[in-house]
């Protein structure tokens, strides 16, 4: 028998384009950069602009040129999903035909009044009229992953087997459907991004599975706060790192994620601290808690 060879790694930064490029999003770049490059592997961005109401003018070539500016330069061309909404709507279209969405006309409040987890209401309504969503229904979904840098985690069962929305009532595409697609056709093999994104993460593996993709493996990034509970966000208007010192703003972000720079690179350029950091990137050095404070470190 031939041996199985395991899939050359891809691995992917994918900000939203809601605002520049701050310290909590150089973090999940570069955590993500040095796992793909520290295993010889590829390297994608890609720009989850898919919410457009809360998209910024000019903040993809703000990210791209901040991105570059720290010498985090990326393979091939950089993906734009609101350029893709034809392959969102044929996978859709094939939920639809294999029968695994139904319509939904819950408004906002009905939904927020019911806290966490959809309750459903609509499954056997058979909706054709009216301002509708479109919700998966959900497939038995596991309530806990693998993570690779926390091991086993779990997930509150009522979002794991929550019926989601695939695509919204005002006709945008739903990050749960567009991040899985997008992962799918790019050959993504490792996921890393910050903790916040935990939650949603046995649902997208049982995603991958109803599309008959192979599931990438996942690791999540500690989130740096300002205090606990209360993140850095392009929403909470969080600074923008795209003019800040590069060297020194490269260390702290080394420094949270638990690879200090050696005394002998103080002062060394971008380039100079992602080489050294490749060569002695560990995943066991990631810190184990899911949140920092970012001003420990800057």
């Amino acid at each position: 028998m031939m041996p199985v060879v395991p899939p050359a790694y891809r691995g992917r930064f994918a900000p939203s384009p809601s605002g520049p490029l701050h310290f909590g999003s150089l973090i999940a770049a570069v955590g993500s950069y040095l796992q793909a490059k520290s295993q010889q592997g590829q390297w994608l961005v890609r720009m989850e602009d898919i919410d457009t109401p809360r998209m910024q003018a000019g903040a993809a070539d703000s990210i791209l040129r901040t991105l570059e500016r720290y010498q985090l330069l990326w393979d091939g061309e950089v993906w734009v999903q609101s350029q893709r909404l034809d392959r969102y709507q044929q996978v859709l279209e094939q939920f639809k035909q294999q029968q695994l969405t139904y319509a939904c006309n819950c408004n906002r409040s009905r939904i927020q009044s019911l806290g966490q987890g959809y309750d459903g209401f609509c499954r056997d309504k058979n909706l054709t009229e009216g301002t509708l969503a479109w919700r998966l229904k959900a497939p038995a979904t596991a309530t806990s992953f693998t993570d690779q840098r926390a091991g086993e985690i779990q997930i509150p069962a009522t979002l794991a087997a929550e019926d989601y929305i695939l695509k919204r009532r005002d006709g945008l595409f739903a990050y749960q459907l567009v991040v899985v697609v997008d992962d799918m056709d790019q050959g993504i093999t490792e996921v890393v991004r910050g903790a916040d994104l935990i939650d949603l993460t046995t649902r997208q593996q049982a995603l991958f599975q109803l599309l008959g993709a192979a599931t990438p493996a996942y690791m999540h990034l500690p989130l740096a706060v300002v205090e606990p509970g209360f993140k850095l966000s392009k929403q909470n208007h969080a600074p923008t790192v795209e003019f800040w010192p590069v060297s020194e703003t490269l260390a702290a972000v080394l420094r949270f994620l638990g690879h200090p720079p050696p005394k002998e690179l103080q002062g060394a350029d971008a380039r100079e601290l992602l080489a050294w950091a490749c060569s002695h990137w560990q995943i066991s050095q990631v810190p184990s808690q899911t949140e920092q404070k970012s001003t420990d470190f800057l």
